[in-house]
């Protein structure tokens, strides 16, 4: 997938360990950035890091360094391409023509009341100001950008991405849906309209067999209400109350906060996660799983809905398809944790061993972060058990999340394995932000708030495709990985 060249980069060498000892870090959300910085990153190589550098320096030090993380290379290239394909001029001009139209209309209008008195000179110039300031983009929609959505009052789909539903549409329609052909459908996204039965088929909840998915519901969603009778009632005895009082907690903690504070949805929430907990004895609950629902219930409720989840009231929907959504959710999310139980059971090894793992990695691909790094005393357990804690969850938007899981079911291993890769990816991604920082306050303060807001489906395109060279190129050289 690239040249001699290029993996020169990845397999550096460094004879340095860094210490590490388990500090858990939540952080607050993300400021405000530009989704098209990414593509004015260069391919200049890194320049050397620093010899012996102050201690104490600005925050900003830290942006100057990271010239382009990405060597980008022909996968990038048809990356950039395919978005390209979406920008159709036609469509533009006819968009532009018609906001001309409107604002002539307006302008028109305006001066037909001034003249009949209904509003004053003072009135007509503030409005006519207001008009001449720069147009406000509109909020980036909650699970994608408005381009990646094909409900009512957004842009049709292109031609691509009709053909791509249909694909998946016929798939999905067969007796015996193929689910290795299903998960390289679903590696580049997954249409939002098939998404949730998808999902279902590839977290192996649901059968492949089309006959037998109807029962198998049934009997999965009767299985799981049946839990809520036996176990629920139990909250509040002394050797469970802790848990459920730890669960209370956290839930308005979670993001996105407009969901949890519907009583209801609340309520589901406590009910997934308690039960889960009482049937996992060997970790319990623990924090950062309680962010792992969310993606499937926010995807389980497009079933029910057309509209985007943060402009409906989720609580408005019947009770049966509430049952349903709840019910989906904990299977989907137990399937999810089986893989990566060992991130939550006592003293989290499969945490730290991920961590450790990142740790080679980056010092393998980028020797000038991990020493940038390893110079200001940054332990990479200090951000990175975030990262494997939550998923990238605390990371990235809720709508990159759903279109990042989109991509780990349909990997081996998405979720353990690929997610390191992906990892290291993300913490490449920032190189320049990272090697301008001269402090280790800057630092941690980047590194737990890296400003990712308006990433979208492009972004997180790149990271995917850069995260699969990473694996592709030490995922079976493990003499290139250890050191």
């Amino acid at each position: 997938m690239s040249s001699d060249g290029n993996k020169k980069q990845f397999w550096k060498r460094n004879a340095a360990k860094v210490p590490g000892s388990i500090q858990h870090v939540y952080g607050a959300q993300h400021p405000p950035f530009d989704p098209l910085l990414h593509q004015l990153m260069s391919t200049i190589p890194p320049p050397a890091t620093p010899g012996k550098p102050k201690k104490a320096t600005t925050f900003q030090e830290f942006e100057s360094i990271t010239s382009d993380a990405w060597d980008v290379g022909d996968d990038d290239d048809e990356l950039l391409a395919m978005a390209a394909q979406n920008l159709n001029i036609e469509v533009v001009m006819e968009t532009a023509n018609k906001v001309k139209k409107h604002m002539r209309q307006l302008e028109e209008d305006e001066e037909d009341r001034l003249d009949e008195g209904e509003v004053t000179s003072t009135e007509h110039a503030a409005l006519h100001r207001q008009r001449s300031l720069p147009h406000r983009p509109p909020v980036i929609p909650l699970v994608a950008r408005m381009a990646d959505q094909n409900t009512s009052g957004t842009p049709a789909m292109t031609e691509r991405e009709a053909s791509r539903l249909d694909k998946f549409k016929q798939l999905l329609a067969g007796p015996n849906t193929d689910l290795d052909e299903l998960r390289k459908l679903s590696w580049s996204g997954i249409p939002r309209q098939v998404r949730p039965i998808t999902w279902k088929l590839l977290s192996g909840y649901l059968p492949a067999n089309a006959e037998r998915r109807e029962s198998v519901l049934q009997r999965k969603r009767q299985e799981y209400f049946g839990f809520i009778q036996q176990y629920y009632d139990s909250r509040n005895d002394e050797h469970h109350q802790d848990t459920y009082r730890q669960i209370h907690i956290d839930i308005p903690r979670m993001n996105p906060d407009f969901l949890v504070l519907e009583p209801k949805v609340t309520e589901i929430f406590e009910r997934i996660l308690f039960i889960w907990a009482i049937r996992h004895p060997a970790s319990g609950y623990v924090q950062g799983i309680n962010d792992l629902v969310t993606p499937f219930f926010v995807v389980y409720v497009f079933e029910y809905i057309e509209e985007e989840v943060e402009n409906f009231d989720v609580s408005s929907l019947q009770e049966e398809a509430l049952r349903n959504i709840e019910a989906d959710s904990f299977w989907c999310m137990s399937k999810l944790l089986d893989g990566i139980q060992d991130n939550y059971t006592f003293a989290q090894p499969g945490i730290q061993r991920k961590v450790k793992a990142l740790e080679e990695l980056v010092s393998r691909i980028d020797e000038s972060v991990h020493r940038h790094m390893q110079h200001y005393e940054v332990e990479y357990l200090q951000f990175a058990f975030r990262w494997m804690n939550n998923l990238l969850m605390r990371e990235l938007p809720l709508r990159c999340t759903i279109r990042l899981w989109d991509t780990y079911q349909a990997e081996p291993e998405g979720f353990s394995h690929f997610h390191l890769y992906v990892c290291a990816a993300f913490l490449v991604r920032w190189r320049k932000e990272i090697l301008e920082e001269k402090d280790f306050q800057g630092l941690m303060i980047l590194l737990q708030n890296l400003p990712t807001m308006h990433w979208g489906n492009e972004e997180v395109s790149v990271l995917l495709a850069e995260a699969y060279r990473l694996k592709f190129a030490f995922a079976d050289a493990p003499n290139h990985y250890k050191r």
